[in-house]
């Protein structure tokens, strides 16, 4: 027991002693919630919970993994019990203790991976699906040996339904996004009938014929997709008592990691489980959930208590990552927040370097300021993957890149691609390439594919034919290269590429250019598939615009496009990370920079007029700034280039919160004039010592 309960805190020790009735376990940023929960499996297991019997969720593989190796290798060393090896019994092996002292010196001397049968119940919501729906085929009224599709035999299978349907003209109906959608009205419990009776719009009833048809192939294939599996999971407890039984007899213990980001179905197949005994173990953090975009609910974790009755709260607060002034400005942010849980984080490793906030005049000398900075920590900091990034839309990566490229400072992208390598910047870029040169047959394709409708591939093989044909400079110009066109679809198609070709001058301000393209080929409706990211991709074609106005021809701008585009890879051991504050959960930094704080940019301009959208976005600062191990920047820009404009922008209300007072209005006291409240120990600063917690 020396070594289950072993470097553990009290906090933590109650919580892996507790091994009765519902538990929740409010586990703050950075608070040793993954070693809590191992370790209060191997309390399970040393107490004689058979592995079999215990249901252990996790959200990734990842994470799965680690949790199963740790476990694995903590039961080999725990005191007087000696290493775990299955004995075979029946449908599933068990695991007694080995007491031969040989045989524990051989199995500590020769450490292993876990074997596949050890711990057959922990894994992803999917993959604890999968292994129950073949177990109970026959019950779930499926075929033992269904296959599963995951998203690319999806979007496959969509485009064939287009093609069948004949809309695969249609550029509004977009595969990945119909994908998207159609697992978004899963996730929420809603099948092609359901989406069909509030589909209002064309498009919609689209992708509600498609919708059907998918469903129809998908049985006639014998085949699931991911959404399938919780959904037959949950159909199956919900209809079939006497297998639901059956579950919940098997699973004497069930544990669910980051609980706050379950969704409905998820949570109502945990719900059937959880057996007369109620033994249920669920962590997370009610202020770290940031996924209600795609389905999470975080009420779920607020609502524990109504839904186990007697259940006991454990909070884990002692932050073992972060410093006490990072602690002490990310609490002041959770706080404003109305619909939270209580949590008061600290830690014992002191306050640290203070915070720093930077008012910058644009995004580009922001950027340069964040190379700058780290050029400058390299002593300190010698590792460039001590460093990272973190922003709130994928679009403003851009100028960091452009300054790390110009420094030669190595980086790399988390969770995205390079801005020049987006596909609708990509579909612009090769527009713009056609205006310079009308035989780069290379964008003529991808054109043709991504942006005009009605042109096929015999079309377009027949158009690169007849531009090698002729001789004229500018070949899209000339109206002859329609006359191998004989369908009239396929014309007209051609035609807008055609006209738009006749109508712009390379004269024109680049920027200006590039408005014209996005506008004239309605990329607002091309990039739109009803999810969050089409905002984003509109984004980053605003600021392709804006990055092309400051070029005095197309042709720079273009070249410099390209080389950004081929920029080498940098080493993924030692660069920079960008990433956005989403991609950043789960992560940790020594240091880290937090940037484009500014109203309608962090917090997002559609979250202001909601206060559920706006606590989330609160949440997602929270995250941002728990990731900072030791040193934390949150930088705004006062002015911003978006979309051929300079608009100027109001500090994040976030940093306002804070204390930050960047015009010195008589409201604050600032008696040493840096631009910020003067903090004292009523305000939030929660030390003694008279040190700020910002700078």
């Amino acid at each position: 027991m020396d070594t289950i309960l072993g470097g553990l805190n009290s906090a933590q020790r109650e919580a892996v002693e507790t091994l009765e009735g519902p538990l929740l376990i409010l586990a703050g940023a950075g608070s040793g919630k993954t070693k809590t929960l191992t370790h209060r499996i191997a309390n399970l297991i040393a107490h004689g919970v058979q592995p079999s019997n215990i249901l252990a969720v996790t959200f990734t593989n990842k994470a799965a993994k680690e949790m199963r190796n740790r476990l694995w290798d903590l039961l080999q060393g725990v005191s007087g019990h000696g290493p775990l090896r299955p004995v075979v019994t029946g449908e599933s092996p068990s695991f007694s203790v080995v007491t031969s002292e040989r045989s524990r010196e051989l199995l500590v001397a020769n450490p292993s991976d876990p074997p596949r049968s050890f711990m057959p119940y922990m894994g992803t919501f999917h993959g604890i699906a999968v292994r129950i729906l073949r177990i109970e085929a026959d019950a779930a009224g499926l075929d033992k040996n269904f296959v599963i599709y995951d998203t690319d035999d999806q979007v496959s299978l969509i485009k064939r339904i287009l093609k069948s349907l004949k809309l695969s003209d249609n550029k509004n109906l977009k595969p990945k996004s119909i994908q998207a959608i159609i697992s978004s009205e899963k996730n929420q419990g809603n099948g092609p009938e359901e989406y069909a009776a509030g589909a209002f719009y064309p498009n919609q009833q689209n992708i509600a014929k498609v919708f059907r048809h998918y469903e129809e192939e998908k049985a006639k294939a014998g085949a699931l997709d991911f959404d399938d599996l919780l959904l037959k999971e949950l159909e199956l407890f919900q209809k079939n008592l006497s297998v639901r039984k059956k579950w919940q007899e098997k699973f004497r213990h069930i544990l669910i990691d980051e609980y706050q980001d379950t969704n409905m179905v998820q949570y109502s197949i945990v719900k059937l489980l959880v057996n007369e005994r109620k033994n249920i173990c669920v962590v997370g953090d009610d202020w770290q959930s940031i996924y209600s975009w795609r389905g999470a609910d975080f009420t779920n974790i607020l609502n524990f208590e109504r839904d186990y009755p007697g259940a006991k709260v454990i909070k884990l607060e002692q932050n073992y990552r972060s410093t006490g002034n990072i602690l002490a400005a990310s609490q002041k942010i959770i706080n404003e927040n109305k619909t939270r849980t209580d949590k008061t984080l600290f830690t014992e490793t002191g306050k640290g370097e203070p915070v720093e906030i930077e008012s910058l005049r644009d995004e580009t000398e922001e950027a340069n300021y964040v190379a700058l900075k780290i050029m400058s920590m390299q002593r300190q900091y010698p590792d460039f993957s001590d460093f990272a990034v973190l922003y709130r839309t994928n679009a403003q990566s851009y100028t960091f890149e452009k300054a790390f490229i110009n420094m030669h400072i190595p980086y790399k992208i988390v969770g995205g691609v390079r801005f020049y390598d987006r596909k609708e910047v990509k579909d612009v870029l090769a527009i713009l390439k056609l205006l310079v040169s009308g035989r780069d047959k290379v964008s003529l394709e991808r054109v043709v594919k991504n942006v005009l409708s009605g042109v096929g591939e015999a079309s377009l093989a027949k158009i690169l034919m007849a531009i090698d044909a002729l001789p004229d400079a500018e070949p899209l110009k000339n109206s002859d290269l329609l006359e191998v066109l004989g369908a009239a679809k396929a014309k007209n198609g051609f035609m807008r590429l055609v006209n738009f070709m006749k109508k712009v001058s390379l004269d024109e301000n680049p920027g200006e250019i590039v408005k014209k393209v996005i506008e004239y080929f309605d990329f607002k409706t091309l990039t739109d598939d009803g999810t969050p990211s089409s905002e984003e991709r509109m984004g980053n074609l605003e600021v392709l615009a804006s990055n092309a106005a400051v070029y005095d021809n197309l042709e720079d701008f273009l070249a410099d496009a390209s080389l950004m585009s081929s920029a080498d890879e940098s080493s993924v051991k030692n660069s920079v990370t960008l990433m956005t504050l989403h991609a950043a959960k789960g992560l940790e930094f020594p240091v880290v920079f937090m940037v484009g704080m500014e109203d309608g940019l962090f917090p997002s301009g559609r979250a202001t007029d909601n206060e559920e959208d706006l606590e989330e976005e609160r949440r997602l600062a929270y995250v941002g700034m728990t990731r900072a191990m030791r040193k934390l920047f949150l930088t705004y820009a006062a002015s911003r280039y978006s979309y051929g404009n300079r608009n100027y922008n109001m500090p994040s209300r976030f940093l306002t919160e804070l204390g930050y007072n960047p015009y010195g209005s008589s409201g604050y006291k600032d008696n040493d004039g840096d631009g910020f409240n003067d903090f004292t120990e009523d305000d939030f600063d929660p030390f003694p010592e008279d040190v700020p917690v910002f700078e």
